[in-house]
């Protein structure tokens, strides 16, 4: 093979094309072993993989096409010229779940610890533009120690580009975002403005200031994972909506997740075929939803019973407990659940609740995911905290995210459905297409009981038997005003069902709204409570 005389401080270079063949193998190869196996096992040590080992558990095998892989920074100083290694700490490019096309993410912890540079950037912001102009979900395999100290203002400026390219995402493609190490600063914020956050328990944190600033101006001592580990968020802070033990079921969850929804906001969600009969019968329900507005039980009972084979995911399941959200399939197409959960608070809206249920409609809305409401709501938590917190404001987000959705909505009352909470939660006032109940519903301004002692308080207080007196009001009004029909005669309620017949009414009745059209008014946007 020929050689030409080397520039200084390189190696000779070959000529022909299959020594350039061979150069760009051993330079594919550098960049694919990455810093080398101390890295790679100082990775291992921590209980985390590679960036590469990730992207294989996340993407259908042999379907990664990588971007600018040999991509290196061009910063001096510091050091920096003598280390500059291929992909500068971040892998990019598409791939396949379950055959459809994902573009993704993947911080490379050993390189710079993932810190986000200038190189850094400009890889992210090229795989983000790809996906928004070929409509195709983005996932985030987060993995970074913030921005790149060495780099400046330009590793900052980076950021603003990611984040200004997630606005424009939303609402357009699916967002995922999965928090695979520590993420502090701007590095937390991308993941906030995504769809869905993943964490993995241990070691994965998300903060703005870390522990030692945190103890620096307050003088509280806190641990990374105590002040934002992935059971924080998932319990208290409502950051996280999904929270796993390790990153294989973790990741294997981000694939369940990407299946059932779209594309893109132009798509519906994909379809799979079922075994589990439209028309099956759910007697088991007769029993499962005690007549007694009083007793407890489990929402997630009469999903399961009522969803193909029993099988939803559930979003935020451990945060704001009290109401549930839900991704699941009726007769093989996606649909949404949002449901009060009677074991939690009574099922009673709150300001956590408000908001958990408020964003799970706007984001099913944007990506065409009907959605089913399944009522036995007593109202809105009382209490001084809450109305200084700002319910008034929080629930206002939850009527306004019902109210602005077009997509396919049907609610169903199954017991209480009281006052203000009731008309919040899908009413056929704010717009539901359908409105169903069962035969236990109770429909009120509130419950007999307090309404009672409103209306009848004088001959209440003067009888000569106020508790006996009580208990005739109580059952004359519920029989007046709360039998189960009162709502379904004034046209308020468009059918009362058989429970046992719920998942084939709801079947039908989505297969018929399927075609459903609707326009908002023309404007900018719309100014939702905040």
């Amino acid at each position: 093979m020929t050689t030409a005389p080397a520039p200084a401080g390189r190696a000779l270079e070959p000529t022909d094309i299959r020594g350039r063949v061979a150069e760009l193998h051993s330079i594919r190869e550098q960049a694919l072993a990455g810093p080398g196996g101390r890295a790679t096992a100082a990775q291992h040590a921590k209980g985390k993989l590679t960036a590469r080992e990730r992207i294989e558990l996340l993407l259908d095998p042999g379907s990664f096409q990588e971007v600018e892989q040999l991509r290196r920074h061009r910063a001096t100083g510091f050091g920096m010229e003598v280390k500059k290694p291929y992909t500068d700490g971040v892998i990019t490019g598409w791939g396949t779940v379950e055959g459809r096309t994902v573009f993704v993410y993947a911080h490379d912890f050993r390189i710079f610890g993932g810190a986000l540079g200038e190189a850094h950037a400009t890889k992210i912001h090229k795989i983000m533009d790809m996906a928004l102009a070929t409509g195709a979900p983005l996932v985030s395999l987060n993995d970074g120690a913030g921005a790149r100290i060495q780099e400046g203002v330009s590793a900052l400026a980076g950021y603003g580009g990611i984040f200004q390219r997630n606005t424009r995402a939303s609402g357009v493609i699916p967002q995922i975002s999965v928090m695979l190490g520590p993420c502090a600063g701007g590095a937390a914020y991308s993941p906030a403005l995504s769809d869905f956050v993943f964490m993995v328990r241990d070691t994965s944190q998300m903060f703005i200031t870390g522990p030692d600033v945190v103890r620096a101006v307050t003088g509280e001592e806190i641990s990374q994972n105590g002040l934002g580990g992935a059971d924080v968020h998932a319990e208290t802070s409502g950051v996280a909506h999904f929270a796993y033990d390790d990153e294989e079921t973790c990741l294997a969850e981000v694939r369940y997740l990407l299946t059932l929804l779209p594309q893109n906001n132009r798509e519906a969600p994909p379809a799979q075929p079922t075994a589990d009969p439209a028309g099956r019968r759910g007697e088991v329900l007769l029993d499962l939803v005690p007549a007694d507005g009083n007793r407890p039980y489990d929402m997630r009972r009469v999903i399961e019973e009522i969803v193909d084979d029993g099988e939803f995911l559930e979003v935020h399941e451990r945060w704001a407990r009290n109401i549930i959200c839900a991704l699941a399939r009726l007769d093989g197409r996606v649909v949404a659940v949002v449901a009060n959960q009677p074991q939690v608070l009574a099922g009673v809206l709150d300001i956590a609740a408000s908001e958990k249920a408020a964003r799970f409609v706007q984001m099913c809305d944007a990506f065409n995911i009907p959605i089913l409401t399944l009522l036995d709501v007593p109202g809105f938590l009382p209490g001084v905290d809450q109305e200084h917190g700002g319910i008034i404001r929080h629930g206002a987000k939850l009527l306004y995210a019902y109210c602005n959705a077009t997509v396919p909505r049907i609610s169903l009352i199954l017991r209480k459905a009281y006052g203000g909470a009731y008309i919040v939660m899908d009413s056929q006032s704010i717009g539901a297409d359908l409105t169903l109940a069962w035969p236990t519903n109770e429909i009120a301004v509130m419950g007999a009981e307090g309404a009672a002692n409103v209306i009848f308080r004088r001959q209440i207080a003067a009888a000569e038997d106020p508790e006996a007196m009580r208990h005739k009001m109580v059952k004359e009004y519920k029989s007046e005003l709360m039998h189960p029909y009162y709502a379904a005669e004034r046209g308020l309620v468009d059918d009362v069902i058989d429970p046992a017949q719920t998942r084939e009414v709801l079947v039908k009745s989505l297969a018929m709204l399927r075609s459903k059209h609707a326009d908002l008014p023309s404007r900018k946007h719309g100014n939702p409570p905040q």
